[in-house]
């Protein structure tokens, strides 16, 4: 024996063609250590969705950003901004909706100047709701999220009035109609975020995504575009259960419409009423069954663990939080490819 075979004589292949494997990626903020990037790199992961503040969307910003984490092999998969995936204006159709408009496609036109491919949109006007954050005892003592239905359904309304389904509609329709013709110049698409937790409604305010119907009918209002694709958010199906949809089918489905551009890849204690935010072998759901469907389906979109546990300081914080749950997820994923076939290594 000559010894182990380097990653590099790896080979992914495909009886349709040339395979190509799932892109791992992390959430990552601007102006990160070297240390941090450092350990991104050692972990394997070369893709990062990069987190912006609306102020720092710039072609000059993002270059730099760009430029440095090149030199660390790491490429950026996507820019987010969140104060405008999930502008209230913009969802509930309030005064200066237009100039919030305005602003993400400034957006959409300066990730396409810096060949960033896609963006994020999530119809979530309060963000993801949630009872609150504890250990728990599927934690193993971590920090994480939990929602009891019970308690958050009760809650009084979030805003001035109640928003119902068909207004909230008409406020995406409003937005597609605006936004679309820029993605489709640009070249620059959108991936959509299902409403978390996946329920009609909450607070007073209509969910625009709680189901596999409601992602159908949004792709149906943007005429199909390829601009509109979506977040498979995997925690966001198992949350729902078979109310939300039939995962593996799912999968398949939109695997083979292309709409795919990233998935969260995130498991659960239950379906609702009651879920907690577990590590991906200690929830409910066959992650392994979950990751083959997705390379079994030819999936090429970035792949992300959605939520870690809350980091702790002298452990790396966040980035340490992410970097067992990462190596996890790619142990599932090579594990699928070579028992499909799709990745093969030389005999020793």
């Amino acid at each position: 024996m000559q010894g182990w075979p380097s990653l590099s004589l790896c080979a992914l292949r495909t009886k349709k063609g040339q395979y190509m494997s799932m892109k791992v990626q992390i959430p990552l903020m601007a102006n990160e250590s070297d240390d941090h990037l450092g350990f991104i790199h050692e972990m394997g992961v070369e893709y990062v969705s990069l987190f912006l503040k609306y102020e720092e969307l710039s072609y000059e910003n993002i270059m730099k950003e760009k430029d440095r984490l090149q030199k660390f092999g790491i490429t950026i998969s996507d820019v987010a901004c969140l104060s405008l995936q999930k502008n209230k204006k913009i969802i509930l159709g309030l005064d200066g909706r237009d100039e919030e408009i305005e602003k993400y496609n400034h957006m959409l036109s300066t990730l396409a100047k810096t060949e960033i491919p896609y963006t994020s949109v999530a119809w979530q006007p309060n963000g993801i709701l949630r009872t609150g954050h504890k250990a728990t005892q599927l934690t193993r003592g971590g920090i994480s999220s939990y929602a009891d239905m019970e308690e958050i359904l009760k809650r009084p309304l979030a805003d001035d009035r109640i928003y119902g389904e068909d207004e909230i509609w008409e406020n995406f329709k409003y937005f597609l109609d605006r936004v679309i013709p820029v993605c489709e110049e640009t070249g620059v698409k959108m991936a959509l975020h299902p409403n978390d937790p996946p329920v009609p409604t909450m607070a007073g305010i209509a969910s625009l995504i709680h189901n596999t119907e409601t992602f159908k009918r949004a792709f149906a209002l943007a005429n199909n575009s390829p601009a509109l694709g979506m977040k498979m958010c995997i925690g966001c199906w198992l949350e729902g259960g078979d109310a939300f949809g039939a995962l593996l089918e799912d999968i398949k489905t939109f695997c083979a419409e292309d709409k795919i551009l990233c998935v969260h890849f995130r498991n659960v204690s239950s379906p609702m009423p009651y879920f907690e935010e577990t590590l991906a072998e200690d929830g409910y759901a066959n992650m392994y069954a979950i990751m083959k469907q997705l390379v079994a389906s030819d999936c090429n979109a970035t792949i992300s663990i959605d939520h870690a546990f809350k980091g702790r300081e002298s452990m790396g914080g966040m980035l340490g939080s992410f970097a067992y749950p990462t190596g996890y997820l790619k142990g599932l994923m090579h594990a699928a490819e070579i028992e499909l076939g799709k990745r093969t290594y030389p005999s020793f």
